[in-house]
């Protein structure tokens, strides 16, 4: 019996590795599914209510967050592309990096980019220097759209089975409680990591609509050459920045800050970069620092410290790498629910009796 205890052990151990390698190879998009999990779960559960089926409602919540952070990702890039040709029309960009040697030049002169203009100048060779270009990089190219195809589908569908199977298997790693310590640690670490993860997602909202409101209001103001340009995009992705730790919303406005400027300054009329000026202070008070100190201690979790999940935020990306910002603050929630339950029954103490600390001076109710 021993014997067929310790192959069993043992069969169990090989499987065990060869999951944990799996994951480990995997663990951003497995990270990143726990995190839209987590974000996504309550949006879940609260629409049962117009009684749709599990698997509709797990579509539905994730198109919620996906489709339009996808199409806010796609409209910035086409925006990018467009101002980036405007700016090419307009200021002597393929002079000063060589148009006789540079694709650039080639793309400047392309004066209709419509289809049909776009194969009048490939059939001329006008887009030959660009083709060369991409076809050097095309391994590249190939090798880091499989990469992020590959993240994105496994994302996607290990949110979309711990959305429908996410109580089974809770249920099931309830099966080896053990005096009420793994369930206790298990639904207290559930409840934590879904406020502090859809705190996050509510941080997101609520700072878009502010930058929103802050860049819309600063252009009503601002003479038009200093106009921030898209306010509902730039504050759209002020919002998602936010998520970003240390430098946060600056990746935003301040190259919002920075482009505004150029205007003014190619024309002499440097007066107006007053304007830009209380731009940067106007985004660096109201878009960052009040909704940092007065909505981050509300959507930060029930129990965990805020300075340490600020932490976490910042030395997550540096130790594991870009996912680290969503790995490090669940291995943080983690390790803070294991200490205030399970530790506390391991070295013999009672979690029931740790309560909230009395003030000096005041009495219990059972001494008088």
């Amino acid at each position: 019996m021993d014997e067929k205890r310790f192959v069993i052990a043992l069969f169990g151990l090989v499987v065990a590795l060869l999951v944990g390698f799996i994951a480990y190879r995997f663990v951003a998009p497995l990270t990143v599914a726990v995190f839209l999990y987590y974000s996504t779960r309550r949006l879940y559960h609260r629409l049962e209510r117009f009684r749709l089926p599990a698997r509709v409602r797990a579509v539905a919540s994730l198109s919620l967050i996906g489709i339009p952070l996808i199409g806010l990702l796609s409209y910035t890039v086409l925006l990018l592309l467009i101002e980036a040709r405007r700016f090419i029309e307009q200021y002597p960009v393929a002079e000063t990096v060589g148009a006789e040697n540079s694709w650039v030049g080639d793309l400047a002169a392309l004066s209709n980019p419509t289809f049909d203009g776009v194969m009048q100048a490939y059939q001329s060779g006008q887009l030959d220097p660009l083709i060369d270009f991409v076809s050097e990089q095309a391994g590249l190219l190939a090798g880091v759209l499989s990469g992020l195809t590959l993240n994105l589908l496994i994302t996607i569908v290990v949110t979309y089975y711990l959305l429908l199977d996410g109580s089974k298997f809770h249920g099931w790693l309830l099966t080896f409680d053990d005096d009420a310590v793994v369930r206790e640690y298990l639904e207290a670490a559930d409840a934590e990591l879904e406020a502090v993860l859809y705190g996050n997602l509510l941080n997101v909202i609520a700072i878009s609509i502010i930058a929103v409101v802050t860049y819309t209001g600063y252009n009503v103001v601002a003479p038009e050459i200093v106009e921030v340009p898209y306010p509902a995009l730039a504050g759209a992705l002020t919002g998602v920045a936010s998520l970003i730790p240390v430098i946060g919303m600056k990746i935003v406005y301040v190259p919002l800050a920075a482009v505004t400027a150029v205007p003014p300054v190619l024309g002499d009329d440097i007066a107006v970069l007053v304007y830009v000026a209380g731009f940067l202070v106007v985004a660096a008070v109201v878009v960052d620092t009040i909704p940092d100190i007065v909505l981050r201690p509300y959507f930060s979790g029930k129990t965990t410290h805020v300075g340490l999940l600020m932490l976490a935020y910042i030395f997550g990306p540096v130790v594991f790498g870009f996912h680290g910002l969503f790995l490090a603050p669940i291995v943080l929630v983690l390790a803070l629910t294991f200490a205030d339950t399970a530790l506390v029954r391991l070295l013999g103490g009672d979690a029931e009796e740790v309560g909230p600390e009395i003030p000096r001076g005041q009495r219990r109710l059972d001494e008088f």
